[in-house]
C-alpha cells in the first residue's frame, strides 16, 4: 500500500512535470512584448545613458521593444520598489546601481525593498570610475596644487553632488578624510544642477562619473585632475590616477547591474543574461560605453549577486566614515 505521504509527493511531482514543459515554453519565447528597463535616475546621467545603448541593442538581438521608464526619487528607491512590485513574468528589469544594491540600505533606516532577498540577479552591465574635475578657471592644475590652494582657503572649500548619499558624494567625503582638508558638501538634485554649480564656480571641486563628466572635459568646460580606478582610464589616458597625484587608498568605482523581480523565471534570467553577455563582446558597444566614460561587463547571475555582496562590505564602511543619513 502506498502511504499517504508517498502519495501527496506523487501528486506533487506529477503536478511540477506537467507544468515544467509549459513553463520552459514561455521562458524560451520570452520575449513576446515590450520589455520595460526602468532606470531609477533621471534622464542624461551616467546610468540614463548606458542603459539606454544596452536597450538599443537587446531590441535588435531579442527581436522586442526595451523601453526605458525613468522612476526617480528617493535615490533611486521608488524605481526599485516598483520592480520589486512589479510582476516576475520578465517584463520588468531593474537597471540597477552600486548605489541601490549596495549602499542604500546603509543610508536608509527604511528600506522598501530588500536588495539581497527581493530580486534575481542578472548581470553587470557597466563600471566606470569618478574623475577629480574643477571648473576651468581654477587655478589648480594638479590634485597636489588643488590640496595647497584648498588648505589656504578660511572657510574650508566645497564639493557639489546629485544628492546625499550617492557615489559622487561619498567619494568627496572620503577625499576629504583622505586628504585631511575641510570640505562642505553641497547637496543637488541631480547632475542637471551640480554641473553648472561646478562651472560656473559654486562648488570647488567634484568627484563624479567619467560618464556623466566627458562631454564636458572634451568641451573644456571642466578641468580633470585625477581618476579613481586603479589604473588609468583608457578615454582619458593623460589624467593621472589618484594613487599617482598623491592620494593613496583612493580607488572608486561605481557599476550598473540588472535585476529583474524575484522569483521571475531562471530561464529567462539566463537568457537576459547571456544576451547581455553576448552584447558586450561586440566592439562597436565597447566603444560606444568608452566614448560616454565607462566599460562594458557582463557577469553570469552568480557573479553579479557575488560582486554585490562584497560590494556592500566596503560601502557599509564609507558610509559610516561619512556619516551620511537619508531619514
Amino acid at each position: 500500500m502506498i502511504s499517504r505521504r508517498k502519495l501527496i509527493h506523487a501528486v506533487a511531482a506529477g503536478s511540477a512535470a506537467t507544468l515544467l514543459p509549459e513553463a520552459f515554453a514561455q521562458s524560451s519565447s520570452w520575449p513576446e512584448a515590450p520589455v520595460k528597463i526602468i532606470v531609477p535616475f533621471t534622464a542624461g546621467g551616467a546610468s540614463d545613458v548606458l542603459t539606454r545603448i544596452l536597450a538599443e541593442k537587446l531590441q535588435t538581438r531579442l527581436g522586442q521593444n526595451f523601453i526605458v521608464d525613468n522612476r526617480t526619487g528617493a535615490g533611486g528607491n521608488i524605481g526599485m520598489e516598483a520592480v520589486k512590485n512589479a510582476p516576475a513574468d520578465g517584463y520588468t528589469i531593474s537597471s540597477a546601481t552600486i548605489g541601490t544594491l549596495s549602499i542604500n540600505q546603509f543610508l536608509f533606516s527604511k528600506l522598501g525593498y530588500d536588495p539581497v532577498q527581493d530580486f534575481a540577479y542578472v548581470s553587470m552591465i557597466w563600471e566606470n570610475c569618478n574623475v577629480f574635475v574643477v571648473a576651468p578657471q581654477h587655478p589648480a592644475k594638479t590634485v597636489q596644487e588643488f590640496l595647497v590652494w584648498a588648505r589656504k582657503q578660511p572657510k574650508g572649500v566645497t564639493f557639489g553632488s546629485a544628492g546625499v548619499g550617492t557615489t559622487p558624494h561619498l567619494a568627496g567625503e572620503l577625499f576629504r578624510v583622505r586628504a585631511g582638508i575641510q570640505a562642505l558638501h553641497v547637496p543637488y538634485r541631480g547632475a542637471a544642477q551640480s554641473m553648472p554649480a561646478l562651472i560656473a564656480g559654486d562648488t570647488d571641486f567634484a568627484i563624479d562619473n567619467i560618464a556623466s563628466y566627458m562631454p564636458l572635459i572634451r568641451a573644456g568646460k571642466v578641468r580633470a585632475l585625477a581618476v579613481t580606478s586603479l589604473a588609468r582610464w583608457p578615454t582619458l589616458p593623460e589624467v593621472p590616477t589618484m594613487a599617482e597625484a598623491g592620494v593613496r587608498d583612493f580607488v572608486v568605482t561605481s557599476w550598473g547591474a540588472f535585476v529583474m523581480p524575484k522569483g521571475t523565471p531562471v530561464a529567462i534570467v539566463n537568457k537576459l543574461s547571456a544576451a547581455v553577455q553576448a552584447i558586450a563582446t561586440d566592439p562597436a558597444v565597447q566603444q560606444r560605453f568608452l566614448d560616454t566614460g565607462a566599460r562594458t561587463i557582463a557577469t553570469s547571475p552568480q557573479e553579479t549577486f557575488a560582486f554585490a555582496e562584497r560590494e556592500r562590505v566596503k560601502w557599509k564602511e564609507v558610509v559610516h566614515l561619512s556619516g551620511a543619513k537619508m531619514d
